[in-house]
């Protein structure tokens, strides 16, 4: 991280006099209380504003790139080069609702996005200003920065060992924005070409939670594999960038304590929420906000594949051992349930039992004779 940050202050994206509190920060790996900080770099305006559409053949995209002027004093084009970096290409493969959710974030910080997926979604690219390929093979043609994979946790090994990565420039950047990390980062250490960099992602919002903007959600990543020298680490920092530009709280951890992490708040959220959808809950005329909260957790699960809820399962060591904790727990609280009543119940039965004491004139305790006749009258 100290190579990268001296690495930007080479090319001039940090002003020589600033203190390292006027940085955005990220927050160090293996801080799981989230309060330590670290200052990495400044929150600067998008380097250019790009378009890039698809001309009449799906191989080739046109980009149209107004550079940002100069305000460093200096107006010589070597300087401007210096502090601006070009604006990254950025392909991503899987165009789905996810895919192009985050292309919008890209977008928006004024990188070019290319997009190959197996549905035709050439006309929203068309609409949006995103060059569209039929098939991976032409997307690894156009030189791309960062190669994005946007596809579902069961199919991700698939889609990454059918990429042709000879077609790629052999210090691209892979990403991945998996719900789980172990698999996908072992997955690309073992595919990947040696000179390739790998930086396993997660962003932990959607497009309905992010709808509104992707301001102090959370972003969780891993740096598994960036080259120090030459271009990768800048561009694995530019491309960070984009989300933290986007104000997202930027987490860097190993990937491994994701998945413990993830496995007790993500998979147990879907897991409540698939268990509660078997219930068919129903809205009612005198609903409290706790049910309300169980109704909305319920359709916000449900609204998901249950193939990502699998995947959530299958593809994170920690969630059997989860699933397994839940299960003890309901067992536990069923128990304590029982046991309470049970004690009532016996508590009542032997009070029932048990004679009532009577006083030395015949009477009972409670006034009555203790004569049977007199019981009788």
């Amino acid at each position: 991280m100290a190579t990268s940050l001296r690495h930007f202050a080479g090319l001039g994206y940090f002003p020589a006099a600033a203190s390292s509190s006027g940085f955005t920060c990220f927050l160090r790996r293996d801080t799981p209380n989230f309060c330590a900080f670290v200052a990495l770099r400044p929150i600067r305006p998008p380097a250019a504003t790009v378009t890039a559409k698809a001309s009449a053949s799906p191989s080739t995209v046109e980009q149209h790139v107004q550079a940002v002027p100069s305000h460093s004093g200096d107006s010589s084009p070597a300087s401007s080069a210096a502090a601006v970096p070009a604006p990254l290409r950025v392909g991503i493969v899987g165009f789905g609702n996810f895919g192009q959710f985050i292309a919008g974030g890209v977008q928006r910080q004024g990188h070019t996005v290319l997009a190959a997926s197996r549905s035709d979604y050439s006309t929203y690219c068309a609409q949006h200003g995103i060059g569209f390929f039929r098939s991976v093979d032409a997307l690894c043609e156009e030189q791309l920065d960062v190669l994005l994979i946007c596809s579902s946790i069961l199919s991700t090994e698939g889609v990454v060992r059918a990429i042709p990565f000879h077609r790629l420039r052999p210090d691209t950047i892979v990403a991945d924005v998996l719900s789980v990390k172990e698999f996908p980062r072992n997955l690309l250490l073992e595919v990947l070409p040696p000179g390739f960099g790998i930086i396993c992602t997660h962003p932990m919002f959607g497009p309905e939670s992010g709808k509104h903007g992707w301001g102090k959600l959370p972003f969780v990543f891993d740096k598994v594999r960036v080259a120090e020298d030459g271009d990768q680490a800048a561009k694995c920092d530019q491309f960070l960038s984009i989300f933290e530009q986007e104000g997202c709280r930027m987490v860097e951890m190993s990937c491994a304590e994701h998945d413990r992490y993830a496995a007790g708040s993500q998979f147990i959220t879907h897991t409540i929420g698939r268990v509660l959808s078997q219930l068919n809950l129903k809205s009612t005329p005198i609903n409290t906000k706790g049910y309300e909260t169980l109704l909305q957790l319920t359709k916000n699960t449900v609204s998901d594949s249950f193939d990502l809820y699998y995947g959530l399962f299958m593809y994170n060591i920690n969630a059997t051992e989860q699933l397994d904790n839940l299960e003890m727990s309901f067992e536990k609280v069923r128990q304590m349930l029982s046991g309470r009543l049970h004690e009532f119940i016996r508590k009542q039965i032997v009070e029932r039992a048990a004679p009532v004491p009577a006083d030395p004139s015949g009477k009972l305790a409670n006034g009555l004779s203790s004569s049977p006749a007199a019981r009788l009258l």
